[in-house]
């Protein structure tokens, strides 16, 4: 395993989603319960809000690259780190959410529809995303040949892919790369400063009706997938490709 995916990007996440099929609790002690008991864990995170949509935050301040932070929307618990030292930094805090939302949120087994653990890296550059994403992920495939028609420039290149790894579909995977560029930039050649092209790969497990649902167990063995496909699978194939591109323009 790479000792530090951040150390190949400009910025590195680590994200967990909890996607529940019941609403979660709103009750003024039960929210503020959760995140007073996170905080005790994790005192940096000290920061508490309402966003204008409704849903609840915590997360820490600002201070250098490294930050966490822990939301419940509607039907959704997410949790984050972005710029860990490790991932081992990162998952100690969405192991605790887990943890708790159980038993102080009323996640149960079956109140889960699924749960994601996601890796995100951004990659900043100046210029045209999707003629970075062209080149170092199209270049030998019949997409890459409509680049050949005279005048035509990239503008709509941000692939997703999702696969099974199971026979009943209930872990996949995902990866997307996602540009950042506009047309009207393209179309007049100024663009903004540094924006990061961000490739998102993401491991979701639904659980089996006939089996209890063990999130944390889940959690933990999502977590050895997505590391094993980053290092055998991502890294070379997107993400070295990726920075080699940008590089070439810098």
């Amino acid at each position: 395993m790479f000792s530090s995916y951040g150390s190949l990007c400009d910025d590195f996440y680590v994200d967990m989603h909890v996607n529940t099929e019941l609403d979660l609790p709103t009750q003024r002690d039960t929210i503020l319960a959760f995140f007073e008991r996170i905080g005790k864990q994790f005192p940096t995170m000290g920061n508490f809000y309402r966003r204008d949509n409704g849903d609840f935050c915590l997360e820490e301040d600002l201070h250098g690259q490294k930050h966490r932070w822990v939301t419940l929307e509607v039907d959704r618990i997410c949790s984050g780190c972005a710029n860990p030292v490790d991932v081992e930094d990162a998952y100690s805090l969405h192991r605790l959410v887990l943890d708790l939302s159980e038993y102080m949120l009323g996640v149960s087994r079956l109140d889960i529809d699924s749960l994601d653990v996601i890796f995100v890296m951004d990659f900043d550059y100046r210029g045209n995303h999707d003629e970075v994403i062209a080149e170092a992920l199209f270049a030998s495939t019949a997409f890459a040949g409509l680049l050949d028609v005279p005048g035509a420039r990239p503008i709509g290149f941000a692939p997703t892919v999702a696969i099974a790894l199971d026979e009943d579909c209930r872990t996949q995977v995902r990866v997307s790369v996602e540009s950042r560029t506009s047309v009207y930039e393209v179309r007049n050649k100024k663009y903004k400063e540094a924006e990061p092209i961000s490739l998102y790969f993401a491991v979701r497990r639904y659980p089996k009706p006939d089996e209890k649902f063990d999130a944390i167990g889940s959690f933990d063995a999502q977590c050895v997938i997505a590391q094993r496909i980053m290092d055998e699978k991502i890294v070379p194939n997107f993400v070295g490709p990726l920075t080699n591109a940008i590089a070439q323009r810098r």
